[in-house]
C-alpha cells in the first residue's frame, strides 16, 4: 500500500536557495513526488492553514513568516507516508532534530525549520486541498 502526505518547504529554505536540495532529499529518502508547486500564501491562507494555533501565541508571528516570501507546495507518496516523511524531516525543533534529517540540515530555528510536513493522514488530504484539485492528484497517478 502507498500512502500520501503534504509537505510544504518555507519561506526560509526558498529564500537560502535551499529547495532543490530539500526536493533531492525527499526523493533520495524514497518518496515520489505527485504534485509540486511554487506559490504564495495569502495572509487569509495562512490564517486558514494554522487555524488550529489561533489564539497562541505564536500565531501572528508565524502567519507572518509563512507569508513572507515564496514556498513549495507538494504532495508526495511513500508507504506509511505520513510517519516516514516525518522520520526524514526531523524533529520540529532542528536543534533536536537527528542529524541528516532536513531540519537539521535546513532548518534555522524552531519556527523557521525549513519544512512542514502533514502529522496525520486525514491532516494531509485537508491540507493538500488548499492548494491541490483532485484531479492534480489523480492526474499524477498515470504519468
Amino acid at each position: 500500500m502507498t500512502d500520501r502526505t503534504f509537505t510544504i518547504i518555507k519561506p526560509n529554505a526558498v529564500a537560502a536557495g535551499n529547495a532543490g536540495k530539500i526536493i533531492d532529499a525527499i526523493i533520495e529518502g524514497g518518496f515520489r513526488i505527485i504534485a509540486l508547486r511554487l506559490t504564495y500564501f495569502s495572509r487569509n491562507q495562512a490564517e486558514r492553514f494554522y487555524a488550529v494555533h489561533k489564539g497562541k501565541p505564536f500565531f501572528n508571528e508565524l502567519v507572518d513568516f509563512m507569508t513572507s516570501g515564496a514556498v513549495y507546495v507538494g504532495v508526495v507518496e511513500h508507504e506509511n507516508a505520513v510517519a516516514e516523511f516525518r522520520r526524514l524531516i526531523g524533529a520540529t525543533d532542528p536543534a533536536k532534530a537527528d542529524e541528516g534529517t532536513i531540519r537539521r540540515r535546513f532548518g534555522e530555528s524552531l519556527q523557521c525549520n525549513a519544512i512542514h510536513g502533514s502529522d496525520s493522514d486525514e491532516n494531509a488530504c485537508k491540507e493538500w486541498s488548499q492548494f491541490f484539485t483532485e484531479d492534480d492528484i489523480i492526474t499524477a497517478e498515470y504519468r
